[in-house]
């Protein structure tokens, strides 16, 4: 049987995926991209209906293509950015190969580089990327068991309120996800009732700028991650042209607001009592941004308008004053608990050193402790900024560079070699 060779093996069809075939390209490296389903697959089916990024259309993309059917403030909804990275795709010629899953990737034994075994045959390649990013096995804790006669969904498999049987529903994190989902769900009529951990809660915009752009111009997208911070629960949302998620309001509307989940004992659940601690940490994250704004408008003298109603906080509503330590869920009526709990990763595929003990990727700045294995999309792979669109375009070409170099040491041959070829 023969067996297909490249220099480099992109595994994954997602932003990651692209953005280092672009540079790959670039650098005349001949690579290969795998996907099991298709382009951004995951912007598709692995979202809820009306899931908008999180970022203006102006700074959510690559440079090389911009959002033209789109106000560059706006937020573009979710299937118009997977259609957007295939049309990246056609606009760079980039090598995507759709349907094809990569089962597992060895090291070639006694001479260099590695042999991907894929439901379409055997491919060997110098370098392997592993570009399937942070999002991949959702994370349900055990924590209420399944007799317990309520439904359990995450919210990758949430898709919109009508999915869901009658009742009050219980979201378990309050991020992006989990916030969105529940303002969703209260504004369709349903009794929500949100479990708060956690979080740091940026504006949407002040003083005519999105958060985006002060954290560009704040230097804050660079910032590297520390221990912890990489686990940090970012509360923002784009819906409806954008708004500040404000909990106060939230509350005020209609949502129930609880401490982090704790257990689950006999029909109650039980929550931490860190509601009102967890808030007002939110709270002075958005405050200290606001005021880092102001020194940045004073200290270079922009004309940017006043917004000081922005610094005010609001008055605690009564269940962040008297928060409820327990819930009967039969009693609330809650018939579906939705766990906005992020998500594991799996690459059980990948043979090779270049995962820890818990099966995470061990790198640095996405170069693996496995010489010739790569990651990209991670959280935090080397700034605040990563994961995202524009900030993973940035690392693929930071791995695609050193890819390049490493191509040029393996280059040399050395004087012996060299001396030989001249007798």
């Amino acid at each position: 049987m023969s067996v297909e060779k490249t220099e480099v093996l992109v595994v994954g069809a997602g932003q990651a995926g692209i953005a280092m075939s672009e540079h790959l390209a670039k650098g005349g490296i001949s690579h290969l991209v795998l996907e099991r389903d298709r382009i951004a697959e995951r912007w598709r089916t692995a979202r809820w209906d009306s899931l908008v990024a999180n970022g203006p259309a102006w700074h959510d993309r690559f440079p090389g293509l911009g959002f033209e059917d789109f106000d560059p403030d706006s937020f573009v909804p979710k299937d118009d950015i997977a259609d957007y990275f295939v049309d990246y795709v056609q606009k760079i010629g980039a090598p995507v190969r759709c349907g094809v899953e990569v089962k597992a990737v060895r090291r070639n034994q006694g001479r260099p580089g590695f042999r991907a075994e894929t439901s379409e045959g055997v491919i060997e390649a110098d370098y392997v990327v592993a570009a399937t990013g942070a999002f991949q096995t959702p994370i349900i804790p055990p924590v209420i068991p399944d007799k317990a006669g309520v439904t359990q969904i995450h919210s990758a498999a949430y898709r919109h309120p009508g999915k869901l049987e009658d009742g009050a529903v219980l979201i378990v994190g309050a991020g992006s996800s989990g916030v969105q989902i529940a303002e969703e769900l209260l504004e369709s009529g349903r009794k929500v009732f949100l479990s708060v951990g956690p979080h740091d809660r940026p504006p949407r915009r002040y003083r005519g700028r999105d958060f985006v752009w002060w954290l560009g111009v704040l230097n804050k997208w660079d910032m590297e991650a520390v221990p912890g911070v990489e686990h940090t629960t970012i509360a923002v949302s784009g819906a409806h042209g954008g708004n500040t998620v404000d909990f106060r309001e939230l509350a005020e509307r209609g949502i129930v607001l609880l401490g982090r989940t704790e257990a689950y004992e006999d029909g109650r659940l039980r929550f931490a009592a860190d509601l009102k601690t967890n808030i007002e940490a939110g709270d002075a994250n958005y405050l200290s941004l606001l005021q880092e704004a102001d020194a940045y408008v004073t200290r270079n003298g922009l004309d940017l308008p006043e917004e000081p109603e922005a610094h005010v906080i609001g008055p605690d509503p009564d269940c962040m004053s008297n928060p409820l330590d327990t819930l009967d869920l039969a009693g609330a009526g809650i018939t579906t608990v939705i766990w906005a709990t992020g998500f594991g990763v799996d690459y059980s595929w990948l043979k090779v050193d270049a995962l820890d003990e818990n099966g995470r990727p061990a790198h640095h700045r996405g170069i693996s402790a496995e010489p010739g294995i790569y990651f990209l999309g991670l959280p935090w792979q080397t700034r605040r900024g990563s994961s995202f669109i524009w900030g993973v375009w940035y690392d693929a070409k930071y791995l695609a560079d050193h890819i390049d170099k490493q191509r040029g040491y393996l280059a040399y041959e050395g004087p012996e070699t060299a001396k030989a070829e001249t007798v």
